[in-house]
C-alpha cells in the first residue's frame, strides 16, 4: 500500500514537472517572438521608409495574428475555460465559439443522406491546399461550394464533418453546420440520448477576428435563425421521423463567438430523429 502511494506520487510529480517545463518553454518562445516582433518589425514601422513601414506592418500583423496571439490564447484558455460540455464549441485556440444548437438520432449514413437530400454539400477538410483554393476563390470571386470551414472542437475532438450551402456561388457568405459524434454512453443535460450534436451558423462576410486579428468569416448574430433554417430544410426534403424541440435547453443568452462576433440564442434545442 505504501509503495503504491509512493509510485502514484512519483508519477504525478513527473507529470507536473513536464507540464511546468512545457509551459515555461512556451512562455520563453512567446517572449522571444514578442521581442523579435518589436525589434525587427515595430522599429521599421516607426523609423523606416514607406516600403519598410509596409513590410514591417504586414510582418507584425502576421506574427501577432498567426503566432503570438493564438498561442497565448491556447495557454490561457486551458486555465480559465472548463473542459466539459457546456453547450458551446471551441476554436483551435481554445476560445468559446458557436452554440451547440442541433441534435440528431441516427447513423452516420442516415445523417449524410438527410443532409445531401436537403441540398447540402460536404465541406473539404481544412488544409494548406484547401485554404489556398479558398483564398483564390474569394479574391477572384470564383465558386467553391465545398470550401473548408475552420477547425472547431467539442468533447476534445475535431468536428467529424461539416455540411454547407453557399450563396450564389460566393465563398464569403454561406450556411454551414459542423457535426460531432457523441461519446459512447454520453447523456445530454436533462437525460436525453442522441447520436450526434451540431453547431449551425450563417457566415455573412469575411472580416477580422476581434480576438486573434486573423482573417475569418463573420457570422450572423441571431444563430436561432440558422438553426431553424436547417431544421425546416431537413424537414422539407429529407422527411425525418420526428423533430422534438426542447425549449429552454440552455438559458437564453447574448455572447461572443470565437471570432468576437455577437451571438444570441433563445436556448431551444431541436432533436431530429432520422
Amino acid at each position: 500500500m505504501v509503495k503504491q502511494k509512493i509510485r502514484i506520487y512519483v508519477e504525478a510529480s513527473i507529470v507536473a514537472f513536464w507540464t511546468l517545463l512545457k509551459r515555461l518553454t512556451i512562455g520563453a518562445i512567446l517572449l522571444f517572438i514578442g521581442w523579435l516582433a518589436y525589434s525587427e518589425l515595430a522599429m521599421r514601422i516607426m523609423h523606416g521608409g514607406r516600403m519598410d513601414q509596409a513590410v514591417g506592418f504586414i510582418g507584425l500583423w502576421l506574427v501577432l495574428a498567426y503566432i503570438f496571439i493564438p498561442r497565448l490564447h491556447r495557454v490561457l484558455t486551458k486555465l480559465y475555460i472548463p473542459d466539459y460540455f457546456i453547450g458551446r464549441i471551441r476554436t483551435s485556440d481554445g476560445l468559446l465559439s458557436d452554440p451547440v444548437n442541433l441534435a440528431f438520432i441516427g447513423s452516420k449514413n442516415d445523417l449524410h443522406q438527410a443532409m445531401q437530400k436537403a441540398g447540402w454539400v460536404l465541406a473539404d477538410k481544412l488544409s494548406f491546399g484547401s485554404s489556398l483554393k479558398m483564398i483564390f476563390a474569394t479574391i477572384f470571386r470564383k465558386s467553391y461550394p465545398t470550401a473548408p470551414v475552420s477547425n472547431a472542437y467539442l468533447f476534445g475532438n475535431l468536428q467529424s464533418f461539416t455540411y454547407q450551402q453557399d450563396i450564389n456561388g460566393k465563398t464569403n457568405a454561406r450556411h454551414h453546420v459542423r457535426f460531432w459524434k457523441t461519446p459512447d454512453g454520453w447523456i445530454m443535460p436533462g437525460g436525453h440520448k442522441v447520436d450526434w450534436v451540431a453547431a449551425g451558423t450563417f457566415d455573412r462576410a469575411i472580416g477580422i477576428s476581434y480576438f486573434t486579428l486573423q482573417l475569418t468569416h463573420k457570422i450572423a448574430s441571431d444563430t436561432d435563425i440558422e438553426r431553424d433554417y436547417i431544421v425546416k430544410n431537413i424537414e422539407k426534403y429529407s422527411q425525418p421521423k420526428e423533430v422534438d424541440i426542447i425549449k429552454n435547453y440552455f438559458s437564453a443568452y447574448h455572447h461572443r463567438s470565437g471570432g468576437g462576433d455577437s451571438i444570441m440564442t433563445d436556448g431551444a434545442l431541436p432533436i431530429i430523429k432520422l
